[in-house]
């Protein structure tokens, strides 16, 4: 295993968040802090619970999920998509590195900067409202899971895009929708039945169902099942991942 390379595709991507703190850190935060708002303040003074916890401290998780979903598919892709774009993707494939520690350092950079970000908006989500960790260690699990499964994703949308408005599609026509319909601002147990069991064919669902059991043990699908669902695609994206690499596609575009 290649460290020294692995650490260098790292550190290239992680100075090149702290070059762009404002964009990179600043303006998520800065947005959820916006939903704590008008959704924690405004609409919380209206829906005083559900089942049980307080509608400000509910949305947490779901908030949380929707930064690291985001931040964890658009580093990843901007990450691997900008070598392309500029033609030193070439300079990466000359460097004695294995596909593996390829996806390792740029992965890896993207999850770390997700993790940093879901961080922040939870100390910052003190300031709005208090809130419990009922089980720590599957908080952590659910978070590392899903930064890492969707950095793969990011690294695949971004070896797939053959332009920008590409890079943009998937990220907001895609996972936007998604994480806003899979719960992120209420529980599917409040939809009627038919949509119900539609919304259990969107996988974030399972995603922001787990973690929210994390905080409140409360769950719209067993955490079991969440779990399951997350490593399923996780998996996935790693079977694309080594095809990508396996057959070359567009790696040198």
């Amino acid at each position: 295993m290649n460290w020294y390379g692995i650490r260098a595709i790292y550190r290239f991507e992680m100075a090149r968040t702290a070059r762009t703190l404002m964009q990179s850190v600043a303006s998520p935060v800065v947005s959820t802090s916006l939903y704590f708002v008008v959704f924690g303040s405004a609409i919380g003074s209206r829906i005083t619970s559900v089942e049980g916890v307080s509608y400000a401290a509910f949305i947490i998780p779901g908030l949380v999920m929707l930064s690291l979903l985001m931040q964890s598919v658009s580093n990843a892709s901007f990450g691997i998509y900008f070598p392309k774009f500029v033609g030193t993707i070439y300079e990466v494939h000359s460097a004695p590195l294995s596909f593996l520690e390829i996806v390792l350092g740029y992965v890896g950079a993207a999850a770390t900067k997700a993790i940093m970000v879901g961080l922040i908006i939870l100390a910052t989500a003190r300031i709005f409202v208090d809130y419990s960790i009922a089980h720590p260690l599957v908080m952590v699990a659910f978070l590392l899971l899903t930064t890492v499964t969707f950095s793969l994703l990011g690294f695949i949308i971004g070896i797939w895009a053959d332009n920008f408005e590409k890079l943009q599609v998937v990220p907001l026509m895609v996972i936007t929708p998604l994480t806003f319909l899979g719960g992120s601002f209420y529980s599917i147990h409040m939809l009627p039945p038919f949509w119900q069991k539609v919304t259990l064919f969107n996988p974030v669902v399972y995603l922001i169902s787990g973690f929210r059991w994390s905080f409140y043990n409360l769950a719209d699908v067993g955490v079991g099942i969440s779990l399951a669902a997350t490593l399923g695609f996780l998996a996935l994206c790693l079977v694309v991942v080594w095809w990508i690499f396996r057959t070359g596609y567009r790696l040198k575009v």
